[in-house]
């Protein structure tokens, strides 16, 4: 997610909740006058310390709905962030609390992202992209975007998930795709793909 100090635009915005540059302009100036905004045309949006900490919140729900929803109820990971969508809003203190516990205080969503813990904090894990991963080198799955269900019905059909160990065997130039090595089987992917894959960066260690 975006720090409370980072500018985004209200055209991205737009863009990414599929609505109208309008529309996003009018509920960006009414979260200002609740001060959970900064916002001056043509200068981005940002959220301030309160926006912030609602934000977090809202994003500890969705991510506990997920992981719930796939760990207590069998929902599959491309399933579970548009059911995630309907509860974040709505699920009261307790049970979120309820899910935590059951869950077993869980760091990570089902696709590896961070879920915040009750004080705002997040677990960190070095991570680079598929896609920066050299060729003859190994790594290990630690998250996966979850923007695309089809992406990810895709990435379990090639038996990529979180914790696949995958290797990069060749990268073809000029925006070729990449020929990976799974579990002893070769599968080629889209550069678009890999960019969405994220495996953990051995040489932070």
């Amino acid at each position: 997610m975006q720090q409370a100090e980072s500018k985004v635009s209200t055209s991205l915005l737009a863009k990414l909740m599929e609505v109208s540059p309008a529309s996003i302009t009018a509920m960006v100036k009414k979260l200002a006058r609740r001060n959970l905004v900064t916002y001056r045309p043509y200068h981005g949006v940002k959220l301030t310390e309160p926006g912030h900490k609602i934000a977090l919140e809202v994003i500890r729900h969705h991510r506990l709905v997920e992981l719930y929803l796939k760990e207590a109820l069998g929902v599959p990971w491309d399933q579970v962030h548009k059911e995630a969508d309907k509860w974040e809003h709505v699920l009261s203190e307790d049970l979120e609390n309820r899910i935590d516990t059951i869950l077993g205080h869980p760091h990570f969503d089902p696709h590896g992202a961070p879920i915040p813990s009750a004080a705002g904090e997040l677990s960190t894990t070095p991570k680079m992209t598929l896609l920066e991963l050299a060729p003859g080198n190994s790594s290990t799955v630690v998250e996966v975007n979850d923007h695309d269900p089809e992406m990810l019905r895709h990435l379990s059909g090639l038996g990529i998930g979180l914790n696949t160990e995958v290797t990069v065997e060749q990268i073809e130039p000029f925006d070729g795709p990449l020929t990976l090595n799974v579990a002893n089987r070769q599968h080629s992917i889209s550069r678009l793909v890999a960019r969405n894959i994220f495996v953990a960066d051995n040489s932070a260690a």
